[in-house]
Parts: C-alpha cells; sequence; structure tokens
C-alpha cells in the first residue's frame, strides 16, 4: 500500500496505532504572490500539482503558513476555488476557516463544502490579543460550524490564539459535535497533550495530528499521534517517517526523522513560512517568494543557510520544476 494510502474514511483493524480514522501527512500549502505582491494564480496551480506529486495524504490551505492574515476575503474566495479546482479529487482538501465571528466562520464553511472540501479546519473563537470567546461559546461556535458544512472539523489547538483548550474540553467537543473529529495540537509539550486527549476522548478523537513542521514528531507519534500537517518543504521526505512508524517500523521511522531534522528545526526556529517559498522558487515550483508586508524576506544569510540543509536532503520542492 505504502505511506501514501494512509487516509481512511472509516477505523481500520490494526494496533492502536492505526485505529484512527484520519492518518498519515497533511502539509499546508504555501500561497504564492508575485514580486508586485499580487496572488500568483497559475503558481498555485503548480503548488498543488507539485504536493500531489509529493505524495502527500491531503493538503490544507489558507492556513497560518499559507499567510491567511494577509488574505481578503474575496482573495480567499479565489484560492479556495482555484486549488479545488486544481486539486480535483486528487488528494482531500482541508479549508482553513478561522474566524471570530461565528457568522462569518459559518458561511466560510458552507461555502469550502460546496465547493468539493473534505474537511475544515478552525481555531478558536479570538481576536486580536485579548478578544476571546469563553468555553461556552467556544463549544457553541465549533458546533454551529459543524452543522453549516456538514464535513469533518480538524480543531487547531494553536498558541497563536491564545486560548487555553483543556483536554477535558476538547474531548467533550469530539464526544458531543458531531463534525469534530480531527485535533491538531501544537502546544508547548505537544506529546503530552496528545497522550491525555487520546486517553481521555477515546474512540471520539479520530485524527490527533501534530503540526509545528514536525519539529516534535518522533515525540507525538510516540503518544499516539496518527498523522502530521508539516509544511510543503519536504512532505515526501518526512512521509515515510510517518509511514514506518504506523506500521511499526520505529527504528526505521526515528533514523529518517534523525536525518532530516536539522532542515525541520532550521524551518521551524528561523524561517516560518518563508521557508517552504524560498524552497519552491529555487526549485521551479513558483516564480517569486514574495511576502506581503509587514512580514519581511529571509535574510540573504538564512536563506542561504536554508538552502544548504535543503541540498543535503533533496526533497522533490527543490528540483520539482528544473
Amino acid at each position: 500500500m505504502g505511506w501514501r494510502g494512509y487516509w481512511r474514511e472509516a477505523p481500520i483493524g490494526g494496533t492502536a496505532m492505526t485505529d484512527h480514522r484520519y492518518t498519515g501527512i497533511w502539509p499546508v500549502a504555501p500561497t504564492p504572490f508575485t514580486d508586485a505582491g499580487g496572488l500568483d494564480i497559475e503558481g498555485m496551480r503548480r503548488v498543488i500539482d507539485c504536493m500531489v506529486d509529493q505524495g502527500v495524504d491531503g493538503v490544507c490551505i489558507l492556513a497560518n503558513f499559507s499567510e491567511q492574515f494577509l488574505l481578503s476575503d474575496a482573495e480567499r474566495d479565489e484560492l479556495t476555488r482555484v486549488c479545488l479546482e486544481r486539486m480535483a479529487g486528487r488528494r482531500p482538501v482541508i479549508v482553513t476557516i478561522s474566524h471570530f465571528s461565528t457568522q462569518v466562520a459559518e458561511e466560510r464553511a458552507r461555502e469550502a463544502a460546496a465547493m468539493g472540501a473534505a474537511m475544515l479546519m478552525m481555531m478558536p473563537p479570538y481576536h486580536g490579543a485579548l478578544l476571546r470567546a469563553d468555553e461556552e461559546a467556544t463549544f457553541e461556535h465549533f458546533a454551529r460550524v459543524g452543522a453549516a458544512g456538514g464535513i469533518p472539523i480538524m480543531v487547531q489547538d494553536a498558541p497563536m490564539s491564545g486560548v487555553t483548550l483543556s483536554v477535558a474540553f476538547l474531548a467533550r467537543m469530539a464526544r458531543e459535535i458531531e463534525m469534530v473529529r480531527l485535533f491538531k495540537i501544537e502546544t508547548p509539550q505537544a506529546a503530552a497533550k496528545l497522550r491525555a486527549l487520546i486517553a481521555e476522548g477515546g474512540a471520539a478523537i479520530e485524527g490527533p495530528f501534530d503540526g509545528e513542521e514536525a519539529i516534535t514528531l518522533l515525540a507525538d507519534l510516540d503518544a499516539g499521534a496518527t498523522g502530521t500537517m508539516t509544511s510543503a518543504t519536504l512532505p515526501d521526505l518526512i512521509g515515510p517517517a510517518v509511514a514506518a512508524y504506523l506500521a511499526g517500523r520505529r527504528d526505521e521511522a526515528k533514523a529518517t526523522y534523525a536525518r532530516l531534522l536539522p532542515i525541520i528545526n532550521f524551518e521551524n526556529r528561523q524561517c516560518g513560512w518563508r521557508s517552504c517559498k524560498v524552497v519552491m522558487k529555487e526549485g521551479g515550483v513558483i516564480r517569486s517568494e514574495a511576502v506581503r508586508h509587514p512580514t519581511r524576506p529571509l535574510h540573504p544569510e538564512t536563506r542561504a543557510q536554508l538552502l544548504e540543509l535543503a541540498r543535503e536532503v533533496e526533497p522533490l520542492a527543490l528540483r520539482w520544476g528544473l
């Protein structure tokens, strides 16, 4: 079967590591811009094609690593349509729809589902540094969005929101909201939270995932994670580690991950979402590595160090378009 086939729509038998419905590697697609700052629609199509060739199990669009906070509503709509049309069912697509307004999130959910999204991803409702919903309003937010979209939701538990989501609350949402099925845990000590969530939520936790560019992947897999949401920089290289682990070959997964850890660490700690654009630009996937102001481009030295590490492992994105 290989590592490409690990997404399941129904539980499968075997060990506890593969008893969840959603597994594998589901990277975030970058949003390419022109040097002038506009959307590069043809570049977006090439990103989708490249990610399919990377052998990913699914693709997430409009996430934080897609610079979603630098996009207008009209641009979001266009990118959703372009990505889903280009994917054309080759892989399932997760559309990120986070918004403080429940009404806006509901509308985004309906639109994404109507265009063919397989899943939604959203953070708890927040705005700025201080505006947060209380726990019950957060529960209602996810319940209403789930009813509006009618497709599974991945809860993004990320420090960016500033919202503390307890294990007990996450497990309650999994049990009581039909569409809340997946959880992307990106908090400090993610492995401990994943382990506790799986124990608390049991079979209701259908997709325990990690994120953060897989910087804690091995610990998170040991804790019970069955999937990861990385960047699109090197999923063709990280994916086999996940597959090996899920197949019970931990030593192989560990060795593969150890070889990749220098660039994973550098991407996470030094570059952020700019890393994927640099590698894809160098590899001919996109024409520009531009980011939108007020984000700064990578310093030339940081960029050179990133590419040095990338060339040591040769991800597909570094050569796909050459």
